[in-house]
């Protein structure tokens, strides 16, 4: 390969939470303490990745650096270029334009700009569960009220809707807005086109407004392809409010920036006049350098190799799980880096709590994550973007000391 996803990076003391945060204070209820002594810290559990961001982010990083005043400044034209360019090259979106596109200080600030745009606080929002911890998070954090409804797993195990379910609990609740999650979070599934336009169906019919959650949709792994919520039908495109990032794709959390993409002037308009009232909905100019050296050239040749490095994690992991882990049930992810495991036969067969095998992994430093925040009864989730060895050396770990 021609980028480095082998080398074990330390990121001790350089601002990562993953890595500085357990065992010296509460991790947000995330992390019961740190390692046993003996054992370092493998980091599972935050979803950002263990391997360096691409070199052409690094580089236009830099050359931006070379000036030395930050003043005031509007988006470039480069970095509205470069997202255009980048959905059409990658995801075969045709007509995208500059005033489709806009500014959001993360996907959650977008998420919740859009829902005070369209909905009353205490106004019931439709979402999927298992449900992104964000989601929740953010959407009671601002005062609305979530209605899941539930996917299944089919008799494979793949992820599906209950596109019945969801029609009732709109209907039931009077529910106008519905947050969608494409690739779905944190069960890992890529939607079919059918399926997404299945979903549309019901949303349409019920006069919903859809927010779209696509962080991930760069993150697909081999034999499969994101389609975009809103390249399903006229309408789709129209009553969709998609939001993205490089964040997820590159590593990039920390320098903050995302952004939205709506063809319907109405809601655009909408949208950012609910974003700008706080006036801190604003760009940061590294964010800005940092987009525009990702969506080259090369950082689409590192998205490619690194797909093929998660893809080959993602098949190792599912498959020792399945080899060594009776009663661990878990289905295999299609895009993502995130494991989503059912501890439950495990749990019952051992009686162990969650709580107790979560305590253990941490014990002997796999940090993974509690999957009950969830709506995964005895849910763990594990990040897979480490190099592949420490990936190996933690399932040794679990294998010899946990389970």
């Amino acid at each position: 390969m021609k980028y480095d996803f082998t080398s074990i990076m330390d990121r001790r003391g350089k601002d990562a939470i993953a890595v500085d945060l357990p065992g010296n204070a509460p991790a947000g209820g995330f992390a019961p303490g740190g390692p046993k002594e003996g054992f370092d810290l493998i980091p599972m559990w935050v979803a950002d990745m263990n391997f360096p961001t691409a070199p052409s982010i690094i580089e236009e990083v830099k050359t931006r650096l070379e000036h030395p005043a930050f003043g005031y400044f509007n988006p470039s034209d480069a970095y509205f270029d470069a997202i255009i360019n980048w959905h059409k090259e990658r995801k075969g979106v045709e007509g995208l334009t500059k005033e489709d596109i806009g500014y959001e200080n993360g996907v959650l600030g977008g998420l919740v700009s859009a829902l005070n745009a369209f909905a009353s606080h205490g106004d019931p929002i439709l979402v999927h569960s298992p449900t992104y911890i964000g989601f929740t998070n953010s959407i009671e954090g601002a005062g609305y009220k979530i209605v899941h409804s539930l996917l299944k797993q089919d008799e494979e195990g793949v992820w599906r809707m209950d596109y019945e379910d969801m029609d009732a609990k709109i209907k039931a609740n009077k529910i106008h807005v519905a947050v969608f999650c494409n690739p779905h979070n944190p069960t890992g599934r890529v939607w079919e086109p059918e399926e997404i336009e299945k979903a549309m169906e019901v949303y349409k019919a019920n006069d919903c407004i859809v927010i779209s959650d696509e962080i991930w949709s760069d993150l697909i792994l081999e034999g499969y392809h994101h389609t975009p919520t809103q390249s399903v039908s006229v309408d789709a495109k129209n009553r969709t409010i998609a939001l993205y990032a490089p964040s997820k794709t590159f590593n990039l959390a920390g320098l903050i920036g995302s952004y939205h993409v709506i063809y319907n002037s109405y809601l655009r308009d909408r949208v950012v006049a609910s974003s700008s009232k706080c006036h801190y909905n604003s760009m940061n100019v590294l964010s800005m350098h940092a987009l525009v050296g990702a969506y080259r050239k090369e950082g689409a040749e590192w998205v490619d190799e690194l797909r093929q490095v998660l893809s080959g994690n993602v098949d190792y992991a599912y498959d020792y799980i399945k080899e060594h882990f009776e009663g661990v049930n878990l289905s295999k992810p299609q895009g993502t880096y995130m494991l989503f495991l059912d501890c439950e036969e495990w749990c019952k067969k051992h009686g162990k709590t969650v709580d107790e095998l979560l305590k253990a992994g941490w014990d002997v430093g796999v940090a993974w994550q509690d999957g009950r925040p969830f709506h995964g009864e005895y849910g763990i989730r594990m990040n897979l973007a480490l190099p592949l060895s420490r990936v190996q050396e933690a399932f040794r770990r679990l294998d010899e000391y946990v389970f």
